[in-house]
């Protein structure tokens, strides 16, 4: 096999490559670097989507560019969701997923990077009618893709100065069902303006607020970077924790992880009691466990 990938010094300690090939590219230093070279055709895969999703274009071969015919996005992670990749330098590199709906629809949960290729490329698994921004964060292509589409962008109010042209705006903190089968559960604390988005009692779109630690082993919360309010965060969990239920959990930021749906209500009242003990303290991304 192939034994020239690297990883240059553009790298931001994302985690996303990591997410996609793990064993093979892994944190050195606060950074990411290939721990080994693919030994097999699956293996080579993973870093080709690591490099395809790498929002600073960080992986890399020497002798030669990308090969788009091995660009596996949007990528299936189950029958009915779509990792985008193609992330944006522009929201923190965050992931983007589809979210497929009955009768052949889609819904965009956050953006990949912009362009008129990959919308086309997205639009070939249906059309997209809603554009769910999470929060303030991840706003940058939001109007862009939700235009293209013809779709409708939402946000709520709280994080409605980052996207004042948004067609709907969730407004307060009580659950809001905004399509057969999608409850969005506002849920203040890493921005004010974040939402859950829970679909089918099943997908968790969760934002910057919740994602699974690889370190940990458990559900975790960004509590070195809360831009807007750590005991806001507890309180949102006490309130919503309570009326959820899913089984996939799927961030913007951090890994994704399925479990079975007791296993996660369990570990969202672990989390939810440990947020409660967390006191305010200076952002800190290099205190950020993924």
């Amino acid at each position: 096999m192939d034994d020239d990938w690297y990883v240059d010094d553009r790298c931001t300690n994302c985690d996303v490559a990591r997410q996609l090939a793990p064993g093979l590219i892994g944190e050195v230093d606060g950074r990411s670097e290939m721990l080994r070279q693919p030994l097999d055709a699956a293996e080579a895969a993973q870093v080709n989507a690591a490099a395809f999703a790498c929002h600073t274009r960080s992986i890399r071969h020497p002798h030669r560019p990308l090969d788009q015919a091995a660009d596996p996005f949007p990528l299936a992670l189950d029958e009915n969701v779509l990792l985008c990749g193609h992330n944006s330098p522009h929201t923190a590199a965050a992931n983007s997923y589809l979210l497929r709906r009955p009768g052949g629809t889609l819904m965009m949960v956050d953006t990949p990077r912009w362009s008129e290729q990959l919308a086309a490329r997205y639009e070939k698994s249906g059309p997209v009618t809603d554009v769910l921004l999470t929060h303030r964060d991840h706003v940058a292509h939001g109007r862009r893709y939700a235009d293209r589409f013809g779709a409708r962008l939402w946000i709520h109010e709280g994080d409605l100065a980052a996207a004042p042209d948004a067609d709907r705006v969730l407004r307060g903190t009580d659950p809001t069902e905004i399509a057969d089968g999608v409850i969005a559960h506002p849920l203040p604390g890493h921005t004010e303006g974040s939402v859950l988005f829970v679909a089918d009692q099943r997908y968790c779109f969760s934002g910057d607020s919740l994602y699974w630690s690889r370190t940990k082993g458990a559900l975790s919360v960004a509590e070195h970077v809360t831009w807007y309010s750590i005991e806001a965060l507890a309180a949102s969990l006490a309130r919503t924790a309570p009326l959820l239920h899913f089984e996939w959990v799927l961030p913007g930021h951090g890994d994704r992880r399925q479990l079975p749906p007791e296993e996660m209500a369990e570990q969202l009242r672990a989390l939810t009691a440990h947020v409660a003990r967390l006191r305010p303290q200076p952002v800190d991304f290099t205190a950020h466990q993924w």
